[in-house]
């Protein structure tokens, strides 16, 4: 029978696949066909027996009975028209019966042939259903299914008897299947350590662990840790294993009657959690990561009873994911949120959940908007949310963003990506204005992810964090799947539509009506048609105008699947019905019934005019901390559909709003962080909707930020005191003692009252009537061995606060002990990261001796090892305690000593967290204005209670015959009388109903002597000087004495005395005093011989005096006298053209040197000469004046250039001459800086091969050999010498290595030395460079051998002849060559023919001659001599131009001369004389150099 199931897939995803079959589905299918053509051919058996049985009971007269629907069908009934005889009758009957067994057993063969023929069509297309939807499985596995491990069963806590097994279970899901490991206390569990002690099963997703024969040791936190690509869940448990008491076996015969002993009830421990350091309300931006933090103390701490710590934001439970980390252990709980966004804020909470209750912190968490990407853009929206998922359509909703500066948003885009790729694509061509979309154009069974960015005028803000996944399916899927179960245990899945298959064209959708509306769209449903077959729908959507009656097909273009469509571009105002009509390939059905009529409109337009919220109302700003402040409103009247709220917060008179939250609360009372303390500020509130903002509520009232009188604090009546201790009895009375209640509740607490009962008794009965103000009473008319108990509460003028926890048992029984009682009452202050100090109360029972001392106990907390913190017992009530370890908590505990011993220790206290409080600060010392010493202390978290008390010794400051305490604002100062040595000690200064605000300040005796120093300059001041007596002398050598005080008044005096003569304002000793800059001067006009002496000014403004002087004796006296005669020698000199600056010279670029000098004080007349030893020198470029620098360049400069350069300036009011000596130490500092452009710039060695050998040149701006060049050799210098020359040029400078050798090879450096700095150039003549360089030397060698031992022409040839003709022509010329070179000549590049006409001779060797005799003009041509031996030659040419008798001679024509070596030129026609000329100087200058 056919059943609707829910798989466990689609409990978890609604949004999964309802195409999902099992992977054994085409085994399924093979088997149920199999089946079925068994259980056919069985049933067509049958049927032939039974119509052959049905025909011989018809021959008899019985009736038929026919087992199959077909036969029954089949029967024949006599028409009631028709009458025949009897023969007749039976006659007729006999017929039929014979037909009617023929007819039946054909239709049975009929019917095999077309069952057999349906189950194979069924068959195909079940398997062809099959592996397409096993495709669409294995992908939808992928894309939806995966997801992080889950446990659905999570571990359980067992408690067994020792010697028995326990099982663990627990059942996790997740995609792919989760790996899962067992832990034992944090320790992995290895089946293979002890063998045969665990065994662990994994089957169908349920893993358990067995352990067999439990022991003690196995009681212990068993974890299970489930991990696969997507992420980790852990789940644990408690195992307890218990102990049979005595000799008492687990387990008893069954024969005996005996029972099993009884587990004992299951008593949980109490466990105390205290937050030791816990998130405070925190800040951040978006993109940053955070981290929340909280230590604690767990007490007891069972490592198998470990608190659960659960994460809460808005009290909705924070999961792991990759938005947020979740870490807990070592008392330490953290929560990392990875990157921040909007959707953080919120406020977060820690629940440490235990057996006996939970432990909670919580605090709020602020996320700004990140800056946006263009000025003025709005932040991102937030919350994305998808609703109604279907196979190609969703509907996208979300948060807007608030709005203060920016301008106001006009829509958003919405955008969407395929899960597993990066490809965003925008689904709104313009922006949507309300906080919803629907999304269509989704291809089914495809996973997509959504964001959203907002637009305003300025730009597009940051997108919104990506949405979670959703699946395009249709869920209504569901319902039409169902489970066919078969044989063995076997099911097979498949969907309505496959038994469908007879429906072709589907009937009309039904309920067709408007989900979601809007003043842009409105949102259709239906439901599909009922049946509608096997083929796959789609849908067609229609409107018409209401009256009109004119039906469009909305959706031309893209057919619907969903039963859902958004329907945009209708006209406002208008009034439309809507219709649908489903399709499939076989046709169209009839349209769906119309709708009422819809008109587009806002989402809550019915309930408000724009369908916006109305404005909040009325608004309250009231007091809550130091930097917070209590906003509440009253709701807006119209509030359909609201999100939240936003409130904004202004600085009185600033005009600039900020947001106070960046998600939309929901609630109507909001606490506002962050604000600064001792400013005012006014508040605004604004409602939100989809569809957009509110106005704002009117501005509150303004208020000032400060801690409110609670503090912050709900209720206003202080907390319980706490630490109740027993202090003395005396068998009739008992001393108690108790601490302060940890919150005042924004009051002073003024009383306490006891409540006490016996042991015994349940009702309770006060203590005392009258009021008790301190923290100690005795409690009398006790009965004297009773048993009481004690309740204690404060009060104080709001009213009595909560009662305390009740005491212990405390016995009515005397004291009589020798040592003392308990100390009671621990404080603590000055809390450091290292340092705290502790104060105690002296024992009210001293014991039989006075105590002498005590001792302080430390122990850290949830440890049990005490530690004593002195050695020695100290006298005093208080001690500070260093040397602790920072970030940690401490509890402890004081014990007093007497003559017996040490007596009961107190109360231990409460834990301590050893860490600095931000912003914590110290006591400081002065001296003020008047010349009173003080310390002083500013606290900046002061409620309206707060006081500060001063200790001294830590005892309070109750006598003012010594100190003066004055106290304004957060700031208090003690201020000593008569400081003196008994003033000596620490003070310490403490602030009330603060969180342990504190210091203390050591006042030693220097550092006392120090401020009474001080204390003394200000009572007896001294006018204070910036600078003391000095001088300086002016151009015209006049002396000027002055000194500057830091301030002088108006009515301040002063004179100068000068060796104890008092000097007056006069022309030789001016005399003047600046107020404003508080400058005191003398001029003396004259300086001479006379002035030595002693120089004082004294001066005095009102009480304050002071003198400063100078003293000018002897040498001291001698360097200013000669200092003010030359200044007045420059004067005198300056006063016609003179030298600014001397000669200098400094090198260019090129290195050339330039001698430079300034002048002044010129005029157009003004004369200006270069000299060299007393030789004048013309510049190439002539001296400009004007511009007041003259130059000389020295080109190429060297030693030639040494000597005594001059220049000198003079018209008729004078002259001036600067000399310039270059050489020696000068001429050195020149070459060096020659060398420092030149080596800066040099070139990298080159290997340049010549015939000689190699050479290693570097090129250079300029070289000169007086520059300092050192060449080295493997790091060894080299000396020029035959083999090694070194040399250069101008612009080289080489090292010529000759007939090198395999001891040359290797790394060569040159060193240019500039006197300050070096600069090296390096080569390696080594391997292929030294083969490649030795062979081109090879090469140069010969070639420059056979150049110089070759067959040349030395000379004696001209390039033209010309002859008469019948005249002899002898063309002579010196040959040389070795061995001696042989001679050809030609004409016209045709070697000549010997004969009378043409005689060629060759003298000696090397005179080589040509003669031709009686010349004619077919002589004439070109004639060339080739000399050549092994080593080569030349051809020289010479031209023979031959004229007749009586012709003009043909002028010569000029031509090269031969190659080897030029013809001397023709000696110049000697110059006409001149006239004689004057010598001229020798011209200096780029030009003049080359």
């Amino acid at each position: 029978m056919a059943a609707k199931v829910l798989p466990f897939y689609q409990r978890k995803l609604k949004h999964y696949d309802q195409g999902y079959r099992s992977t054994q589905t085409r085994y399924v299918v093979q088997e149920y066909s199999a089946s079925s053509s068994r259980t056919a051919s069985s049933r067509s058996s049958a049927s032939r027996v039974a119509s052959t049985s049905q025909a011989s009971r018809a021959q008899v007269g019985t009736k038929r009975h026919r087992t199959s629907v077909e036969d029954e069908q089949l029967e024949y009934t006599v028409p009631p028209f028709r009458t025949r005889s009897a023969a007749e009758q039976e006659e007729y009957q006999r017929r039929v019966v014979h037909f009617g067994n023929e007819l039946a057993s054909l239709e049975a063969e009929v019917h095999e042939a077309r069952e057999a023929t349906r189950q194979q069509v069924d068959k195909l297309a079940v398997q062809r259903m099959v592996e397409e939807r096993m495709a669409l499985e294995r992908r939808i596995h992928e894309e939806s299914m995966s997801r992080a491990p889950d446990f659905l069963v999570r571990l359980r806590s067992h408690t067994v008897w020792e010697k028995t097994p326990v099982r663990l279970f627990c059942t996790v899901e997740g995609y792919p299947s989760p790996i899962v490991k067992w832990f034992k206390d944090d320790v992995i569990i290895d089946q293979t350590s002890e063998p045969g002690k665990y065994r662990i099963e994994s089957k169908y997703g349920v893993h358990s662990l067995l352990i067999y024969r439990c022991s003690i040791h196995d009681t212990a936190q068993y974890t299970a840790v489930a991990t696969n690509v997507h992420g980790q869940a852990s789940t644990n448990a408690a195992v307890i294993v218990k102990r049979y008491r005595g000799e008492e076996e687990p387990y008893h015969s069954v024969l005996l009657p005996v029972q099993l002993p009884m587990l004992p009830p299951i008593a949980y421990t109490k466990i105390d959690i205290d937050f030791m350091e816990a998130f405070d309300v925190t800040f951040g931006s978006e993109g940053e990561t955070l981290t929340l933090i909280c230590k604690m103390i767990i007490s007891p701490n069972l490592a198998n009873l470990q608190p659960d710590a659960q994460w809460f934001r808005d009290d909705v439970r924070i999961r792991e994911s990759k938005w947020a980390e979740i870490k807990y252990g070592a008392g330490v709980a953290r929560l990392t949120l990875t990157h921040l966004n909007k959707d953080d804020e919120g406020l977060y909470s820690l629940r440490m959940v235990t057996k006996g209750g939970v432990t909670e912190h919580r605090a709020y968490i602020f996320v700004r908007d990140a800056a946006a990407t263009v000025v003025g853009a709005p932040g991102a929206p937030m919350d994305i949310k998808i609703h109604d998922a279907n196979k190609d359509y969703v509907i996208v909703s979300w948060k807007p963003p608030n709005t203060t500066s920016e301008s106001p948003v006009i829509g958003y885009f919405v955008d969407r990506c395929e899960v597993g790729t990066e490809n965003w694509i925008q689904c709104n061509d313009s922006p949507v204005k309300i906080c919803k979309y629907p999304v269509h154009g989704l291809f089914e069974g495809r996973s997509y992810s959504f964001r959203v960015r907002a637009v305003n005028k300025s730009g597009i803000s940051r997108p919104s964090r990506v949405s979670e996944a959703v699946a395009a399916l249709d869920p209504a899927d569901l319902e039409r799947l169902q489970v066919i179960h078969l044989e063995r245990g076997k099911q097979i899945v498949i969907y309505q539509d496959d038994l469908e298959g007879d429906v072709k064209i589907p009937g009309p959708p039904t309920n067709v009506h408007v989900s979601e509306t809007s003043k842009t769209f409105v949102v259709l449903s239906w439901d599909p048609p009922s049946p509608r077959g096997r083929e796959p729908l789609t849908y067609f959507v229609e409107k018409c105008m209401v009256g009109s009656g004119n039906w469009q097909r909305v959706n031309t273009q893209i057919p619907v699947r969903s039963p859902r469509y958004a329907v945009f571009d209708l006209a406002e105002g208008k009034s439309y019905q809507f219709r649908v009509l489903s399709a499939n390939k076989h046709g169209m059905s009839e349209p769906s019934e119309a709708t009422q009529p819809i008109q587009a409109q806002e989402v809550y337009g019915q309930a408000l005019s724009s369908g916006i919220p109305s404005a909040p109302g009325r608004i309250l700003a009231t007091r809550n901390t130091k930097t917070s402040v209590v906003v509440q409103w009253d709701p807006p009247k119209q509030a359909e559909g609201l999100i939240g709220y936003y409130i904004d917060s202004s600085l009185v008179g600033s005009n600039k709003w900020e947001s106070c939250n960046h998600k939309p609360v929901k609630y109507t009372r909001f606490v506002v962080h962050g604000l600064t303390t001792g400013q005012k500020y006014i508040f605004r509130v604004k409602a939100v909707n989809d569809v957009g903002f509110s106005e704002n509520s009117q501005e509150s009232t303004a208020i000032l930020v400060h801690a409110a009188l609670s503090g912050g604090i709900p209720h206003t009546s202080p907390s319980s005191p706490y630490g109740i201790t027993l202090l003395d009895c005396d068998g009739k009375s008992m001393t108690l003692g108790w601490k302060h209640p940890r919150f005042s509740g924004g009051a002073s607490v003024n009383a306490y009252y006891i409540d006490q009962r016996e042991a015994s008794q349940l009702r309770w009965k006060e203590t005392n009537i009258e009021a008790i103000t301190e923290r100690i009473y005795k409690v009398e008319n006790l009965q004297e061995g009773s048993i009481y108990e004690f309740l204690i509460r404060a009060a104080n003028v709001t009213g009595l606060g909560m009662s305390s926890e009740t005491s212990e048992h405390f016995k009515c029984e005397a004291w009589s002990m020798p040592e003392p009682g308990p100390t009671y009452d621990l404080t603590f202050s000055e809390i450091r990261n290292t340092s705290l100090v502790i104060q105690w109360k002296a024992p009210v029972y001293s014991g039989s001796s006075p105590v002498s001392g005590y001792y302080v106990d430390i122990c850290e907390a949830g440890k049990e090892e005490w530690t004593t913190v002195n050695n020695k017992a100290t006298s005093h009530r208080y001690l500070k305690v260093t040397n602790l370890e920072e970030a940690k908590p401490y509890v402890f505990r004081v014990r007093a000593v007497n003559a017996a011993g040490s007596g009961k220790a107190s109360e231990v206290s409460e834990p301590i967290f050893v860490q600095e409080r931000p912003g914590t600060k110290e006591i400081s010392s002065g001296v003020d204005e008047e010349g009173n010493i003080y310390l002083t202390f500013e606290c900046q978290e002061m409620t309206d209670i707060s006081e500060f008390v001063w200790c001294k010794s830590y005892e309070e400051v109750t006598d003012f015959t010594r100190v003066s305490i004055e106290t304004s604002g957060d700031k208090s100062k003690i201020i000593f009388k008569c400081p003196d040595k008994e003033d000596l000690g620490t003070y310490s200064v403490a602030v009330t109903d603060t969180e342990g605000v504190s210091a203390s300040y050591v006042l030693e005796e220097k550092e006392l002597e120090k401020l009474m120093a001080l204390s003394h300059e200000i009572r007896n001041p001294l006018i204070p000087l910036k600078t003391e007596l000095s001088y300086e002398i002016f151009e015209r050598g006049q002396v000027r004495f002055w000194l500057q005080a830091e301030k002088l008044s108006s009515a301040a005096n002063y004179r100068f005395i000068i060796n104890d003569l008092e000097v007056s304002n006069s022309e030789s000793h001016k005399i003047k005093c600046d107020h404003s800059t508080g400058i005191i001067e003398m001029v003396m006009d004259k300086f001479t011989a006379h002035s030595e002496g002693t120089y004082t000014v004294q001066i005095q403004d009102g009480k304050a005096k002071n003198q400063s002087s100078l003293v000018l004796i002897g040498d001291v006296f001698k360097a200013a006298l000669e200092e003010a005669e030359f200044q007045r020698r420059e004067y005198l000199r300056k006063q016609g053209p003179h030298f600014l600056e001397y000669i200098f010279w400094h090198v260019e670029e090129d290195c050339t040197v330039m001698l430079v000098c300034k002048v002044a004080n010129v005029k157009k007349e003004s004369m200006f000469h270069w000299y060299k030893d007393n030789v004048q020198i013309i510049p190439e470029e002539p001296v400009n004046l004007q511009n007041g620098t003259c130059k000389l360049p020295i080109c190429q400069f060297s030693k030639k250039d040494q000597g005594i350069y001059k220049a000198t300036i003079a018209d008729d009011r004078g002259q001036d001459i600067s000399i310039f000596d270059v050489s020696g130490a000068v001429f050195e500092d020149i070459i060096n800086g020659i060398s420092r452009v030149a080596g800066s710039t040099a070139s990298e060695l080159k290997i340049q091969c010549t015939p000689e050998g190699i050479r290693l040149q570097c090129s250079m701006k300029y070289y000169t050999e007086e520059m300092r060049t050192l060449w080295y050799h493997k790091e060894s210098k080299i000396s020029s010498s035959e083999k090694m020359r070194v040399g250069g040029t101008t612009e080289m400078v080489w090292l010529q290595i000759c007939e090198p050798t395999d001891r040359e090879k290797g790394k060569y450096t040159i060193e240019i030395l500039d006197g300050k700095q070096s600069y090296k150039r390096t080569i390696d003549l080594s391997g292929q460079a030294y083969a490649d360089a030795y062979a081109e030397f090879q090469r140069l060698k010969q070639a420059a051998f056979a150049e110089k031992n070759r067959g040349k022409v030395i000379g004696g040839l001209p390039d033209v002849v010309t002859i008469m003709e019948n005249k002899t022509l002898s063309l002579t010329c010196t040959v040389c060559g070795d061995p001696a070179p042989e001679v050809v000549w030609y004409k016209n590049d045709k070697e000549i023919e010997l004969n009378d006409h043409f005689v060629v001779s060759l003298e000696q060797g090397k005179y080589a001659s040509l003669t031709i005799k009686g010349v004619s003009t077919e002589d004439s041509g070109k004639y060339g001599i080739n000399v050549r031996n092994k080593y080569g030659g030349e051809t020289v040419d010479v031209t023979v131009s031959v004229y007749k008798y009586g012709e003009e001679m043909p002028p010569p024509k000029l031509g090269q001369m031969p190659k080897p070596t030029p013809a001397p030129a023709p000696a110049p026609a000697p110059a006409a004389k001149t006239a004689a000329k004057q010598p001229e100087p020798p011209r200096m200058g780029r030009a003049g150099r080359r």
